[in-house]
């Protein structure tokens, strides 16, 4: 058990290191660009949809293309920005893009569901599109943002395991390099079991803070 132990923790660890930090900047690239996305649209507030249009596209192309794929096309962004194409530093940049559109879809589904006619009722007291944004939008939209987030979090998880399979470290790695190659089924199943929990229990924690701060 010790044995298991020594080999899991430092594993378990670089998968949270990655996926916390993907998280991170995935919002961070996502965020914008959804809210951009029905800011521009043809029904939005600054109606620009032809350039609503090419990001969108950009946005898809980015979705179907298959995260190994993603990673390898990836490794001299990696290179430039960590200096290295292994290890967990390595895996966030393309952990980050690739979850980013997915980011940007949820963001815009969740504030196109905001009620318009509270979009109206602030446009007509002259409230300003980043008062709309973040007083509006965004308040009224976040229990389902929060879902949304929470999704890609789960995304994320198993993106991580995946780019074990390269080099990536965390949980993945250790599944191939200990489970897979040297036939170690109970380092397999307790890299399986610790997965399944942290998909568990981030599903839960988004479910009950969504559930809480939903006034509707």
């Amino acid at each position: 058990m010790s044995e298991i132990l020594k080999l899991v923790l430092p594993s378990f660890l670089d998968t949270l290191y990655m996926v916390v930090f993907s998280t991170l900047f995935s919002i961070l690239l996502g965020a914008p660009l959804g809210i951009f996305l029905v800011l521009s649209d043809k029904e939005g507030l600054l109606k620009m949809p032809k350039l609503n249009s090419i990001i969108g596209s950009i946005i898809n192309i980015t979705r179907s293309i298959p995260f190994i794929i993603l990673i390898i096309l990836l490794f001299p962004l990696s290179r430039v920005i960590v200096g290295t194409t292994i290890g967990k530093e390595a895996a966030v940049v393309p952990l980050s893009i690739a979850a980013a559109p997915f980011v940007a879809r949820v963001v815009e589904s969740a504030l196109k569901d905001v009620n318009k006619g509270v979009i109206e009722a602030a446009v007509s007291l002259g409230a300003s599109t980043p008062q709309i944004v973040f007083k509006v939008l965004i308040k009224e939209a976040l229990p389902g943002l929060i879902l949304g987030i929470t999704l890609t979090i789960v995304n994320i998880i198993g993106y991580s395991a995946m780019a074990g399979v390269i080099g990536g470290g965390g949980i993945g790695d250790l599944a191939v390099r200990y489970g897979y190659q040297r036939f170690r089924t109970d380092i397999l199943i307790v890299t399986v079991i610790i997965l399944i929990l942290l998909v568990e229990i981030t599903q839960r924690t988004g479910n009950y803070f969504a559930k809480k701060i939903d006034r509707r």
